[in-house]
């Protein structure tokens, strides 16, 4: 039967897509998941979009306890055992993955005992010639499944690390040899008291508006403005540790070698190093302007996270500057960002020259920031990148 658009309750809908997490400790091992629930959540998942309108999905329930013990065997071989050994590894030392591994070492040790464990598949092998039928049209569809597993009580997880024994699962399950296998899905009865929303970048700093990187903290008008903050973040994974990353980007003669506008910068009389507040001078170049300083004020400050400088005037700066780090899977992730006005700088005088062609001055000075940043931190990387150490490819989710 169909429903009103006005009868359907937006919020629930909102709430279920934003707290949809990677569920693997609070999952109840001993409640029974009823067959008709899984088949009502597949017939959900079935209504995603497929590639050339392909009905290519092709699912396994397993509930076998001999099946699931084999496949336990195959998820300890391919990323089990490393998840187990991290966990003892860094248990206790506050490391940031310290709770996604003891939570994904737990699933390992407990799979076997999960009620159902659900194997996408799709009929077809990928070869990367970007046909239509095969990932294009079933990872929307296991994430329905989740959704719809969610929304009635059930914990879910994505899980990949027995795809290094494919074949071997292959055989476990009887898939024939013209299917992929996509995943593993544990389900459960989720244990907890409710489901939350994991820390996510608001949609402003990881979204841009036509091009790539060009983003506003407002707006944007039309046309475009200074008064809507135009700004733009650049990125890179550093094959080195969170805090040999953190002891450079703290360096605010960092972007010196590399920047073909900042010419290097100098701590106040009296100021020895970063914290809030702390000022330096900052001397920079352009063919446009010539040579000029500029005083800059310290105002993000998170050891080991986050640091980042405003210009001119701390109340009414010409230009916010921050980098933020974050560990992630055998690197370190670096965002270098920058966010223009509303105080008067060079900019702002060239629009005030030219109000006409204000579009145009921020679109191109966005463009000369995101170069030189992108310089930054790709010189940053070539100077700490190490040999990535050999891990296995596994998907941890949330």
């Amino acid at each position: 039967m169909g429903m009103n658009i006005d009868e359907i309750d937006v919020a629930s809908i909102d709430h279920v897509l934003t707290t949809t997490r990677a569920v693997r400790r609070r999952l109840d091992l001993e409640r029974p998941v009823d067959n008709e629930l899984l088949y009502d959540c597949i017939d959900i998942a079935e209504q995603a979009p497929s590639g050339g309108n392909q009905g290519s999905r092709r699912w396994v329930i397993v509930r076998d306890p001999r099946v699931k013990e084999q496949m336990a065997e195959l998820y300890m071989e391919t990323g089990g055992q490393f998840m187990i050994g991290a966990r003892d590894k860094i248990a206790g030392t506050g490391h940031p993955q310290e709770r996604v591994m003891e939570s994904a070492a737990y699933l390992a040790e407990h799979l076997a005992e999960v009620p159902a464990i659900i194997v996408p598949t799709i009929i077809g092998v990928h070869d990367g010639s970007g046909r239509p039928g095969l990932f294009d049209s079933v990872v929307q569809s296991v994430w329905s499944l989740c959704v719809a597993l969610r929304a009635r009580g059930l914990g879910t997880a994505w899980t990949t690390a027995i795809l290094g024994k494919r074949e071997e699962l292959r055989d476990v399950l009887g898939v024939p040899k013209g299917n992929t296998q996509i995943a593993m899905i544990p389900v459960a009865w989720f244990t907890g008291d409710d489901f939350r929303r994991a820390p996510r970048y608001p949609a402003r700093e990881i979204t841009g508006i036509d091009r790539y990187g060009h983003q506003w903290e407002r707006g944007p008008s039309d046309p475009p403005s200074l008064a809507d903050g135009p700004m733009t973040t650049v990125e890179v994974d550093i094959k080195a540790p969170t805090s040999v990353v953190w002891d450079r980007v703290s360096d605010i003669n960092l972007s010196e070698p590399y920047s073909e506008e900042f010419m290097g910068a100098r701590w106040d009389d009296g100021v020895d190093g970063p914290a809030l507040g702390a000022k330096f001078i900052g001397s920079n170049k352009h063919d446009a302007i010539g040579e000029w300083d500029v005083p800059c004020f310290v105002d993000r400050y998170v050891e080991g996270k986050e640091f980042g400088w405003c210009t001119s005037d701390p109340d009414n700066p010409g230009a916010r500057w921050w980098f933020d780090i974050a560990s992630i899977a055998g690197a370190t992730r670096v965002r270098f960002s920058v966010a223009l006005g509303p105080g008067p700088s060079g900019i702002s005088a060239a629009i005030e020259a030219m109000p006409d062609k204000e579009p145009r001055i921020l679109f191109r000075r966005i463009g000369e920031h995101r170069a030189n940043m992108q310089r930054v931190i790709d010189g940053l990387a070539a100077e700490l990148a190490k040999p990535a150490e050999d891990k296995p490819n596994v998907i941890f989710g949330d």
